[in-house]
Protein backbone atom coordinates (compact mmCIF):
# COMPACT_ATOMS: atom_id res chain seq x y z
CA UNK A 1 0.00 0.00 0.00
CA UNK A 2 3.18 2.14 0.37
CA UNK A 3 3.04 3.13 -3.21
CA UNK A 4 -0.50 3.54 -3.77
CA UNK A 5 -1.54 5.33 -0.32
CA UNK A 6 -1.54 8.67 -2.08
CA UNK A 7 -4.19 7.86 -4.18
CA UNK A 8 -6.37 7.71 -0.80
CA UNK A 9 -6.33 11.56 -0.10
CA UNK A 10 -6.15 12.24 -3.92
CA UNK A 11 -9.44 10.45 -4.82
CA UNK A 12 -10.70 12.85 -1.07
CA UNK A 13 -10.16 15.90 -3.00
CA UNK A 14 -11.38 14.52 -6.24
CA UNK A 15 -14.13 13.76 -4.88
CA UNK A 16 -14.55 17.23 -3.19
CA UNK A 17 -14.06 18.36 -6.65
CA UNK A 18 -16.46 16.52 -9.08
CA UNK A 19 -19.20 17.44 -6.44
CA UNK A 20 -18.04 21.03 -5.77
CA UNK A 21 -21.39 21.82 -8.26
CA UNK A 22 -21.91 25.63 -8.61
CA UNK A 23 -24.79 25.78 -9.86
CA UNK A 24 -26.57 22.90 -8.60
CA UNK A 25 -28.78 24.56 -6.19
CA UNK A 26 -29.91 27.07 -8.56
CA UNK A 27 -30.16 24.99 -11.51
CA UNK A 28 -33.86 24.51 -11.89
CA UNK A 29 -34.50 28.02 -11.61
CA UNK A 30 -31.99 28.78 -14.28
CA UNK A 31 -34.31 26.52 -16.32
CA UNK A 32 -36.91 27.48 -15.30
CA UNK A 33 -36.06 31.10 -15.62
CA UNK A 34 -33.31 31.54 -18.12
CA UNK A 35 -34.50 28.88 -20.62
CA UNK A 36 -37.93 28.29 -20.34
CA UNK A 37 -38.83 25.00 -19.16
CA UNK A 38 -41.82 23.50 -17.63
CA UNK A 39 -41.36 21.40 -14.33
CA UNK A 40 -42.03 18.39 -16.85
CA UNK A 41 -39.50 19.51 -19.46
CA UNK A 42 -36.69 19.53 -16.88
CA UNK A 43 -37.51 16.02 -15.34
CA UNK A 44 -37.68 14.55 -19.01
CA UNK A 45 -33.80 16.27 -19.82
CA UNK A 46 -33.24 14.77 -16.37
CA UNK A 47 -34.34 11.54 -17.74
CA UNK A 48 -32.42 11.77 -20.97
CA UNK A 49 -29.38 12.46 -18.88
CA UNK A 50 -30.19 9.14 -17.52
CA UNK A 51 -30.74 7.56 -20.74
CA UNK A 52 -26.90 9.10 -21.77
CA UNK A 53 -25.90 7.34 -18.16
CA UNK A 54 -27.70 4.36 -18.74
CA UNK A 55 -26.48 3.57 -22.64
CA UNK A 56 -22.50 4.38 -21.57
CA UNK A 57 -22.69 2.86 -17.78
CA UNK A 58 -21.60 -0.62 -17.63
CA UNK A 59 -19.56 0.19 -21.07
CA UNK A 60 -17.79 2.69 -19.18
CA UNK A 61 -17.53 0.80 -16.15
CA UNK A 62 -16.07 -2.24 -18.26
CA UNK A 63 -13.62 -0.08 -20.23
CA UNK A 64 -12.31 1.65 -17.05
CA UNK A 65 -11.91 -1.81 -15.76
CA UNK A 66 -9.76 -2.93 -18.89
CA UNK A 67 -7.91 0.65 -19.43
CA UNK A 68 -7.29 1.92 -16.12
CA UNK A 69 -9.45 3.44 -13.66
CA UNK A 70 -6.80 6.87 -14.04
CA UNK A 71 -7.83 7.19 -17.90
CA UNK A 72 -11.75 6.76 -17.18
CA UNK A 73 -11.24 9.87 -14.69
CA UNK A 74 -9.03 11.90 -16.72
CA UNK A 75 -12.09 11.33 -19.76
CA UNK A 76 -14.68 12.16 -17.40
CA UNK A 77 -13.31 15.43 -16.11
CA UNK A 78 -12.63 16.79 -20.67
CA UNK A 79 -16.22 15.39 -21.12
CA UNK A 80 -17.52 17.66 -17.78
CA UNK A 81 -15.18 20.55 -19.28
CA UNK A 82 -17.08 20.45 -22.29
CA UNK A 83 -20.19 19.85 -20.55
CA UNK A 84 -20.35 22.96 -18.27
CA UNK A 85 -19.03 24.79 -21.06
CA UNK A 86 -21.88 24.04 -23.53
CA UNK A 87 -24.17 25.53 -21.02
CA UNK A 88 -22.62 28.82 -20.85
CA UNK A 89 -24.21 29.39 -24.29
CA UNK A 90 -27.28 27.53 -23.89
CA UNK A 91 -30.75 29.06 -24.44
CA UNK A 92 -33.00 26.55 -25.55
CA UNK A 93 -34.06 23.44 -23.92
CA UNK A 94 -31.71 21.06 -26.92
CA UNK A 95 -29.02 22.97 -26.06
CA UNK A 96 -29.52 22.22 -22.32
CA UNK A 97 -30.51 19.00 -23.49
CA UNK A 98 -26.73 18.55 -25.55
CA UNK A 99 -25.01 20.06 -22.55
CA UNK A 100 -26.63 17.25 -19.99
CA UNK A 101 -26.16 14.23 -22.81
CA UNK A 102 -22.05 15.31 -22.27
CA UNK A 103 -22.21 15.15 -18.44
CA UNK A 104 -24.15 12.28 -17.83
CA UNK A 105 -21.21 10.80 -20.35
CA UNK A 106 -18.80 11.92 -17.88
CA UNK A 107 -20.29 11.15 -14.85
CA UNK A 108 -20.92 7.04 -16.26
CA UNK A 109 -17.26 7.56 -16.32
CA UNK A 110 -17.01 8.25 -12.91
CA UNK A 111 -19.65 5.86 -11.30
CA UNK A 112 -17.42 3.31 -9.83
CA UNK A 113 -13.98 4.36 -11.11
CA UNK A 114 -13.44 6.29 -8.03
CA UNK A 115 -14.66 3.83 -5.36
CA UNK A 116 -13.15 0.89 -7.44
CA UNK A 117 -9.82 2.71 -7.62
CA UNK A 118 -10.19 3.00 -3.86
CA UNK A 119 -11.00 -0.37 -2.94
CA UNK A 120 -8.46 -1.42 -4.89
CA UNK A 121 -5.75 0.75 -3.90
CA UNK A 122 -6.60 -0.65 -0.26
CA UNK A 123 -6.88 -3.89 -1.15
CA UNK A 124 -4.36 -6.44 0.38
CA UNK A 125 -3.03 -3.81 3.30
CA UNK A 126 -4.12 -3.76 6.61
CA UNK A 127 -6.90 -0.51 5.57
CA UNK A 128 -8.94 -2.94 3.15
CA UNK A 129 -11.15 -3.74 6.28
CA UNK A 130 -11.55 -0.35 6.71
CA UNK A 131 -13.06 0.49 3.37
CA UNK A 132 -16.61 1.64 4.46
CA UNK A 133 -15.06 4.36 6.48
CA UNK A 134 -13.03 5.33 3.54
CA UNK A 135 -15.92 5.27 1.19
CA UNK A 136 -17.44 7.11 3.23
CA UNK A 137 -14.83 10.03 3.64
CA UNK A 138 -15.09 10.11 -0.04
CA UNK A 139 -18.64 10.66 -0.17
CA UNK A 140 -18.00 13.13 3.16
CA UNK A 141 -15.42 15.07 1.30
CA UNK A 142 -17.47 15.12 -2.03
CA UNK A 143 -20.82 16.59 0.02
CA UNK A 144 -18.80 19.38 1.56
CA UNK A 145 -17.84 20.02 -1.58
CA UNK A 146 -21.14 20.48 -2.85
CA UNK A 147 -22.08 22.19 0.09
CA UNK A 148 -19.20 25.26 -0.57
CA UNK A 149 -20.11 25.28 -4.23
CA UNK A 150 -23.83 26.30 -3.23
CA UNK A 151 -23.79 28.37 -0.34
CA UNK A 152 -22.75 31.59 -2.80
CA UNK A 153 -24.38 29.83 -5.23
CA UNK A 154 -28.06 32.09 -5.49
CA UNK A 155 -25.77 34.99 -4.72
CA UNK A 156 -23.60 34.45 -7.61
CA UNK A 157 -26.71 33.38 -9.90
CA UNK A 158 -28.57 36.95 -8.80
CA UNK A 159 -25.15 39.07 -9.71
CA UNK A 160 -24.82 36.66 -13.16
CA UNK A 161 -27.22 33.69 -13.84
CA UNK A 162 -23.71 32.06 -16.19
CA UNK A 163 -21.45 33.06 -13.49
CA UNK A 164 -21.73 29.61 -11.60
CA UNK A 165 -21.47 27.63 -14.90
CA UNK A 166 -17.88 29.70 -15.48
CA UNK A 167 -16.66 28.86 -12.07
CA UNK A 168 -17.64 24.80 -12.48
CA UNK A 169 -15.47 25.03 -15.58
CA UNK A 170 -12.77 26.31 -13.79
CA UNK A 171 -13.16 23.35 -11.27
CA UNK A 172 -13.26 20.34 -13.72
CA UNK A 173 -9.82 21.59 -14.94
CA UNK A 174 -8.47 21.44 -12.04
CA UNK A 175 -10.32 17.53 -11.48
CA UNK A 176 -8.67 16.92 -14.70
CA UNK A 177 -4.86 18.19 -13.47
CA UNK A 178 -5.69 16.08 -10.29
CA UNK A 179 -6.68 13.14 -12.37
CA UNK A 180 -3.14 12.81 -13.98
CA UNK A 181 -1.62 12.14 -10.82
CA UNK A 182 -3.16 9.50 -9.61
CA UNK A 183 -1.46 5.96 -9.50
CA UNK A 184 -3.28 2.95 -11.39
CA UNK A 185 -2.65 -0.36 -8.60
CA UNK A 186 -1.18 -3.39 -9.87
CA UNK A 187 -4.09 -5.89 -10.57
CA UNK A 188 -5.22 -9.05 -12.72
CA UNK A 189 -7.57 -8.27 -15.70
CA UNK A 190 -6.93 -11.06 -18.24
CA UNK A 191 -8.68 -10.52 -21.68
CA UNK A 192 -11.53 -12.56 -22.52
CA UNK A 193 -12.10 -14.22 -26.06
CA UNK A 194 -15.02 -12.04 -25.77
CA UNK A 195 -16.47 -8.56 -24.25
CA UNK A 196 -19.89 -9.37 -24.57
CA UNK A 197 -19.48 -12.59 -23.41
CA UNK A 198 -17.93 -11.38 -20.45
CA UNK A 199 -20.31 -8.81 -19.86
CA UNK A 200 -23.27 -11.28 -20.04
CA UNK A 201 -21.63 -13.14 -17.74
CA UNK A 202 -20.71 -10.53 -15.03
CA UNK A 203 -24.77 -9.24 -15.18
CA UNK A 204 -25.87 -12.61 -14.70
CA UNK A 205 -23.16 -12.85 -11.82
CA UNK A 206 -24.88 -9.72 -10.09
CA UNK A 207 -28.42 -10.31 -10.62
CA UNK A 208 -28.72 -13.99 -10.55
CA UNK A 209 -26.35 -16.23 -9.34
CA UNK A 210 -25.53 -13.71 -6.48
CA UNK A 211 -28.05 -13.48 -3.99
CA UNK A 212 -26.94 -11.45 -1.39
CA UNK A 213 -25.40 -9.01 -4.39
CA UNK A 214 -29.03 -8.86 -6.21
CA UNK A 215 -30.72 -8.00 -3.01
CA UNK A 216 -28.09 -4.92 -2.21
CA UNK A 217 -28.38 -3.78 -5.78
CA UNK A 218 -32.09 -3.90 -5.77
CA UNK A 219 -32.62 -1.82 -1.79
CA UNK A 220 -30.08 0.42 -2.70
CA UNK A 221 -31.52 1.49 -6.38
CA UNK A 222 -34.91 1.84 -4.82
CA UNK A 223 -33.29 4.23 -1.58
CA UNK A 224 -31.41 5.78 -4.33
CA UNK A 225 -34.32 7.11 -6.45
CA UNK A 226 -36.41 8.04 -2.84
CA UNK A 227 -33.45 10.65 -2.30
CA UNK A 228 -33.01 11.31 -6.17
CA UNK A 229 -36.85 12.78 -6.71
CA UNK A 230 -36.32 15.64 -4.31
CA UNK A 231 -33.06 16.83 -5.76
CA UNK A 232 -35.12 18.05 -8.83
CA UNK A 233 -38.33 18.74 -6.74
CA UNK A 234 -37.38 20.71 -3.57
CA UNK A 235 -35.99 23.66 -5.47
CA UNK A 236 -39.85 24.19 -7.36
CA UNK A 237 -41.23 23.13 -3.89
CA UNK A 238 -39.56 25.98 -1.78
CA UNK A 239 -40.14 28.54 -4.40
CA UNK A 240 -43.83 27.73 -4.15
CA UNK A 241 -43.80 28.08 -0.65
CA UNK A 242 -42.22 31.66 -0.97
CA UNK A 243 -39.13 30.75 0.49
CA UNK A 244 -36.23 33.82 -1.00
CA UNK A 245 -33.98 32.69 -3.72
CA UNK A 246 -31.41 33.79 -1.31
CA UNK A 247 -32.07 31.29 1.02
CA UNK A 248 -31.46 28.93 -2.11
CA UNK A 249 -27.68 28.76 -1.62
CA UNK A 250 -27.15 28.50 2.18
CA UNK A 251 -30.23 25.40 2.08
CA UNK A 252 -28.55 23.66 -0.09
CA UNK A 253 -25.51 23.77 1.44
CA UNK A 254 -26.88 22.55 4.71
CA UNK A 255 -28.49 19.55 3.01
CA UNK A 256 -24.86 18.55 1.54
CA UNK A 257 -23.50 18.89 4.97
CA UNK A 258 -25.98 16.69 6.23
CA UNK A 259 -25.16 14.00 3.84
CA UNK A 260 -21.35 14.60 4.34
CA UNK A 261 -21.72 14.38 7.85
CA UNK A 262 -24.11 11.22 7.71
CA UNK A 263 -21.83 9.10 5.36
CA UNK A 264 -19.05 10.24 7.92
CA UNK A 265 -21.12 9.12 10.54
CA UNK A 266 -22.20 5.82 8.30
CA UNK A 267 -19.36 3.38 9.54
CA UNK A 268 -20.21 4.00 13.41
CA UNK A 269 -23.94 4.02 13.32
CA UNK A 270 -23.65 1.10 11.62
CA UNK A 271 -21.48 -1.16 14.15
CA UNK A 272 -23.61 0.70 16.76
CA UNK A 273 -26.85 -0.25 15.21
CA UNK A 274 -26.19 -3.47 13.19
CA UNK A 275 -27.44 -4.56 9.71
CA UNK A 276 -31.75 -4.58 10.97
CA UNK A 277 -31.83 -1.62 12.29
CA UNK A 278 -29.58 0.48 10.27
CA UNK A 279 -32.30 -0.69 7.53
CA UNK A 280 -35.17 0.45 9.39
CA UNK A 281 -33.65 3.65 10.28
CA UNK A 282 -33.88 3.99 6.41
CA UNK A 283 -36.76 3.37 5.68
CA UNK A 284 -38.48 5.20 8.30
CA UNK A 285 -36.07 8.61 7.41
CA UNK A 286 -37.74 7.98 3.85
CA UNK A 287 -40.93 7.92 4.45
CA UNK A 288 -41.17 10.46 7.56
CA UNK A 289 -39.45 12.94 5.20
CA UNK A 290 -41.91 12.71 2.17
CA UNK A 291 -45.01 12.49 4.59
CA UNK A 292 -43.64 15.97 5.92
CA UNK A 293 -42.64 17.50 2.92
CA UNK A 294 -46.19 16.59 1.76
CA UNK A 295 -48.37 17.59 4.61
CA UNK A 296 -46.11 20.32 6.19
CA UNK A 297 -45.70 23.02 3.44
CA UNK A 298 -44.60 26.42 4.02
CA UNK A 299 -41.25 28.63 4.45
CA UNK A 300 -40.14 25.85 7.06
CA UNK A 301 -41.49 23.08 5.58
CA UNK A 302 -38.36 21.62 3.09
CA UNK A 303 -36.92 21.20 7.15
CA UNK A 304 -38.05 17.72 5.94
CA UNK A 305 -35.98 17.46 2.76
CA UNK A 306 -32.89 16.53 5.46
CA UNK A 307 -34.59 13.85 6.69
CA UNK A 308 -33.59 12.18 2.73
CA UNK A 309 -30.37 13.81 2.65
CA UNK A 310 -29.04 12.46 5.96
CA UNK A 311 -30.82 8.87 4.69
CA UNK A 312 -28.46 9.57 1.68
CA UNK A 313 -25.20 9.71 3.51
CA UNK A 314 -25.78 6.98 6.22
CA UNK A 315 -27.10 4.43 3.41
CA UNK A 316 -23.89 5.42 0.39
CA UNK A 317 -21.32 3.91 2.68
CA UNK A 318 -22.76 0.57 3.70
CA UNK A 319 -24.32 -0.56 1.34
CA UNK A 320 -21.71 -0.05 -1.25
CA UNK A 321 -19.56 -1.85 1.30
CA UNK A 322 -21.59 -4.93 0.99
CA UNK A 323 -22.09 -4.67 -2.96
CA UNK A 324 -17.69 -4.22 -3.13
CA UNK A 325 -17.48 -7.60 -0.81
CA UNK A 326 -19.36 -9.49 -3.18
CA UNK A 327 -17.72 -8.22 -6.36
CA UNK A 328 -14.69 -9.41 -8.31
CA UNK A 329 -11.69 -7.11 -8.92
CA UNK A 330 -11.66 -8.01 -12.77
CA UNK A 331 -15.39 -6.79 -13.28
CA UNK A 332 -15.46 -4.05 -9.98
CA UNK A 333 -16.10 -1.18 -11.56
CA UNK A 334 -18.38 -2.62 -14.69
CA UNK A 335 -20.84 -4.11 -11.67
CA UNK A 336 -20.87 -1.29 -9.76
CA UNK A 337 -21.94 0.46 -13.01
CA UNK A 338 -24.71 -1.80 -13.31
CA UNK A 339 -25.89 -0.74 -10.37
CA UNK A 340 -25.83 2.85 -11.38
CA UNK A 341 -27.25 1.70 -14.54
CA UNK A 342 -30.34 0.13 -12.55
CA UNK A 343 -31.01 3.27 -11.11
CA UNK A 344 -30.98 4.99 -14.26
CA UNK A 345 -32.70 2.99 -15.39
CA UNK A 346 -35.34 3.42 -12.77
CA UNK A 347 -35.22 7.13 -13.26
CA UNK A 348 -36.03 7.33 -16.67
CA UNK A 349 -38.95 5.02 -16.37
CA UNK A 350 -40.52 6.70 -13.53
CA UNK A 351 -38.96 10.71 -13.77
CA UNK A 352 -41.27 12.13 -16.37
CA UNK A 353 -44.12 10.66 -14.68
CA UNK A 354 -43.05 12.28 -11.41
CA UNK A 355 -42.37 15.41 -13.23
CA UNK A 356 -46.00 15.15 -15.06
CA UNK A 357 -47.93 14.55 -11.65
CA UNK A 358 -45.97 17.87 -9.96
CA UNK A 359 -47.23 20.11 -12.95
CA UNK A 360 -50.83 18.34 -12.40
CA UNK A 361 -51.48 18.28 -8.92
CA UNK A 362 -48.36 20.67 -7.66
CA UNK A 363 -45.43 19.42 -5.84
CA UNK A 364 -46.34 19.01 -2.55
CA UNK A 365 -48.90 17.07 -3.21
CA UNK A 366 -46.70 14.65 -5.59
CA UNK A 367 -44.41 14.07 -2.24
CA UNK A 368 -47.63 12.85 -0.81
CA UNK A 369 -47.67 10.44 -3.68
CA UNK A 370 -44.45 9.21 -3.90
CA UNK A 371 -44.60 8.94 -0.09
CA UNK A 372 -47.98 6.03 -0.77
CA UNK A 373 -45.18 4.66 -3.51
CA UNK A 374 -41.96 4.44 -1.74
CA UNK A 375 -44.02 2.78 1.15
CA UNK A 376 -45.04 0.08 -1.14
CA UNK A 377 -42.29 -0.80 -1.94
CA UNK A 378 -38.90 0.07 0.42
CA UNK A 379 -40.16 -2.58 3.25
CA UNK A 380 -40.05 -5.78 1.28
CA UNK A 381 -37.06 -4.39 -0.45
CA UNK A 382 -35.22 -4.33 2.74
CA UNK A 383 -36.99 -7.59 4.66
CA UNK A 384 -35.35 -9.44 1.20
CA UNK A 385 -31.76 -8.15 2.20
CA UNK A 386 -32.10 -8.53 5.50
CA UNK A 387 -32.90 -11.96 5.11
CA UNK A 388 -29.63 -12.42 2.70
CA UNK A 389 -27.53 -11.18 5.03
CA UNK A 390 -28.64 -13.35 7.97
CA UNK A 391 -27.73 -16.23 5.55
CA UNK A 392 -24.17 -14.55 4.85
CA UNK A 393 -22.34 -18.27 5.58
CA UNK A 394 -24.64 -19.86 3.61
CA UNK A 395 -25.01 -20.42 -0.13
CA UNK A 396 -25.24 -17.15 -2.19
Amino acid sequence: MADYSINIKRLYLFSFLKMSLFPMAIITLFWKDQIGLSIAQILLVQSIYSVAMVVMEYPSGYLSDRLGYRTALSLASILGICGWDLYTIADSFLSVLAAEILLGISFAFISGSDSALLFETLKGSSEEVYYARHEGRMNGFGQIGEACGAIFSGLLYTTAPLLPFFIQIAVWILALLLTRTLIEPDRQTPMPKSHIVEALQSTRYALVENRRLRYTLILNVILGLASFYPVWLVQPYMQDCGVPVTWFGPIWAVANLSVALAALASYRTHLRLGDKSIVLLFVLLSLVGYLGLGLVGGVWGFLYYYLLTCMRGLRGPMMLNYAQREIPSSNRAGILSLQSLLFRLGFVCTGPLVGKLADLVGVQLAFLFLCGAFALALPPAAWLFVRSLASERGPR
